[in-house]
């Protein structure tokens, strides 16, 4: 039996689920939120969490993740939520830390940037580019990467090889991976192609991981690059490599009403 105090909570009209309460601060999904109490890495008034379910009122807890103060938006003073749309380099992983060493996406950031809480609307690979979000608001993020608001993405694919209908005719009809996984149709189209390699344009409306190589793999092609130019209405535009900018406050309504959230 555990020697810890159950923390305090309030009235349940002023209270919120704690995964909801991370997730809203920009820490985890709520998925992520319970693996982190799971792990022994949340406290709430100073005492260890340990059931997920437990509720917190959000402007008078103190709540604690590795130790670091959650900053709620419920609080006073609290900063504006804040929406990046980063172009992604290759060879930078899409996480917070990476046990080997290399470079991460909050590791490119301006350091303006990198001082906000940021998390990363979904991933892309370590060989793959191109744009990427990240968001302060845990419920615009909750929902850009929920199946259910799922907006399409449009990649440039650079294939070994050429390619013909009956090749795309595969993609078009929807597929079944080698792993066994069923995709929905995939709109894609060729930009440009020559003897040695071709470049396709491809829309997904799903968000399978490394979706993109492992269809091209087992269509008998390797992949040489992938560029993410747009997400929903949001494109890549004239971004480089490794820089960022912050949405307009046009944009995130936009954002929000696209995947059914109230304007801010």
């Amino acid at each position: 039996m555990s020697n810890h105090k159950k923390p305090m909570t309030h009235q349940k009209d002023s209270t919120i689920r704690i995964n909801k309460f991370l997730s809203e601060c920009g820490v985890a999904s709520r998925r992520g939120a319970d693996e982190l109490i799971l792990q022994g890495r949340v406290q709430l008034n100073g005492v260890l969490v340990e059931e997920p379910g437990i509720r917190v009122n959000p402007v008078d807890d103190v709540v604690l993740v590795d130790g670091e103060p959650v900053r709620s938006p419920h609080a006073a003073g609290q900063q504006r939520q804040v929406t990046v749309l980063l172009h992604k380099p290759v060879q930078v992983v899409t996480t917070t830390r990476d046990p080997q060493g290399r470079p991460t996406v909050f590791d490119i950031l301006p350091k303006e940037l990198r001082e906000l809480r940021l998390l990363h609307v979904g991933r892309l690979d370590y060989f793959s580019e191109g744009l990427l979000l990240l968001t302060t608001d845990g419920s615009l993020m909750n929902r850009l990467i929920s199946p259910r608001w799922h907006l399409p993405k449009v990649y440039h694919v650079l294939v070994r090889g050429q390619v013909d209908e009956a090749w795309l005719a595969v993609m078009r009809k929807g597929m079944t991976l080698a792993e066994g996984e069923k995709l929905a149709p995939v709109e894609v189209r060729v930009l440009r192609q020559d003897q040695r390699e071709a470049w396709l344009e491809m829309t997904l409306v799903q968000g399978l991981n490394r979706q993109i190589r492992r269809m091209c793999r087992d269509m008998g092609r390797t992949v040489l690059r992938l560029i993410r130019v747009r997400q929903g209405f949001l494109e890549l535009g004239s971004l480089k490599p490794g820089e960022a900018r912050e949405l307009t406050p046009e944009e995130v309504q936009r954002l929000r009403q696209a995947v059914g959230l109230p304007p801010e």
